[in-house]
């Protein structure tokens, strides 16, 4: 199992929720109205700096390639940026 922690702006929000249906995640939770900085710059939430979400979701490891690749595709595609951090999960409880 791999644990994924996807950040994306604000306005990328319905897109990535449509992009994991596509793939067959339909459980992840999500952190609106995220706030920090980081190497893209200042994110607090003002039209100069806009906010981020932050969704994490569990899935299997075999499917985690296939996610990625869809969302990497979506980001070419649209000039969009998403960034995908990855962690692995030894056990749930």
């Amino acid at each position: 199992m791999k644990l994924l922690m996807i950040i994306v702006d604000t306005d990328c929000r319905e897109e990535l929720e449509v992009l994991l249906r596509r793939n067959d995640v339909f459980t992840y939770s999500e952190i609106p109205n995220a706030h920090g900085v980081g190497q893209s710059g200042v994110r607090m939430g003002s039209a100069a700096h806009r906010d981020l979400v932050i969704f994490f979701t569990v899935i299997e490891e075999d499917r985690v390639a296939a996610l990625k690749e869809t969302i990497c595709t979506y980001c070419e595609a649209c000039a969009k940026t998403m960034k995908i951090i990855q962690w692995s999960v030894e056990e749930i409880v």
